[in-house]
């Protein structure tokens, strides 16, 4: 059955990756209308956080808002199966860094890098920093149930020189990296929600009370890894721009959950500044009715 599904959606997935960007983005208009008005995907999910965030906006702001997300989303979701053909040139117009020499000091020190960013903007396209950096770059990702699309996301990120790590083997495989002296840089999007136990760290994200992940941070402290935050933000349609700010380059000196928390406040300045390029449609405050009280 996997395969079959693969086969059926495969010639659509090459077919959207081969349209030139004016077209994707009538595309991208029209899944939006399908989406927003027409199916209302997630659109409860998306009201509620956006009322959970924005207690103070009125009826008229969450829809202005809620569809400018939409449209965003579906831009990133057509974005990202174009990666399959975009080129090297092209994606290097389309998505900019202005400081590479940020994470490139790291590489003269001969250390590994942790890259944390939130899930804003265009977060897939930073698999392009392969172009730029002589250490391999892996993004922590969740293997897909179908393994036939799962080997399909690993070849589109190959093409631009990274590469991904199943979060439940990144911990032993970043670990291996660093007893047999592979450098790499290492990509965590931290900010969505991991389920609670008895000794999760929480605090308020967004002004609600969640569980966050620790694991980069605790990765950086055992391993001595530098933490760079990777500040993406949207130009225009189809246009982004990464700026990188060094977090810490030691993280055995930081206190406890500093690295995190600095993390979460400057994933939470660029929601403030532009709610429109966050990932709404995740339910990311699910079990904040389990946070404990202060």
């Amino acid at each position: 059955m996997h395969r079959l599904t693969y086969l059926i959606v495969y010639p659509f997935i090459y077919g959207v990756a081969s349209l030139p960007f004016p077209l994707l983005y009538l595309l991208s208009d029209f899944l939006c209308f399908v989406m927003y008005d027409i199916f209302g995907y997630r659109k409860k999910v998306v009201r509620k956080n956006l009322m959970l965030v924005f207690p103070e906006k009125d009826n008229k702001w969450y829809k202005k808002t809620e569809r400018k997300f939409y449209h965003h989303m579906c831009d990133i979701m057509l974005e990202t199966i174009k990666s399959f053909k975009i080129s090297e040139e092209e994606m290097k117009k389309r998505f900019k860094i202005k400081n590479i020499e940020a994470l490139k000091q790291f590489e003269e020190k001969d250390r590994s890098v942790i890259v944390m960013c939130g899930h804003y903007a265009s977060w897939e396209w930073m698999m392009s920093l392969g172009y730029h950096l002589k250490h391999k770059g892996y993004g922590i990702y969740t293997p897909l149930i179908n393994e036939h699309f799962d080997r399909l996301v690993k070849r589109i990120r190959k093409r631009h020189n990274a590469y991904v790590i199943s979060r439940y083997e990144a911990l032993d495989t970043i670990r291996n990296h660093d007893k047999n002296n592979e450098r790499g840089i290492y990509g965590f999007a931290s900010d969505q929600s991991p389920q609670p136990k008895p000794k999760s760290y929480w605090r308020k994200f967004l002004g609600v009370k969640v569980p966050v992940f620790l694991g980069a941070e605790l990765l950086a402290r055992e391993l001595n890894f530098a933490i760079v935050f990777a500040e993406i933000n949207r130009v225009k349609r189809g246009h982004y721009e990464a700026e990188f700010k060094v977090l810490t380059e030691n993280p055995k000196a930081t206190k406890p959950n500093e690295i995190t928390d600095l993390f979460t406040d400057w994933v939470e300045a660029q929601v403030y500044n532009d709610p429109s390029q966050y990932l709404w449609s995740h339910n990311r405050f699910k079990h904040s009715h389990l946070a404990p009280k202060d």
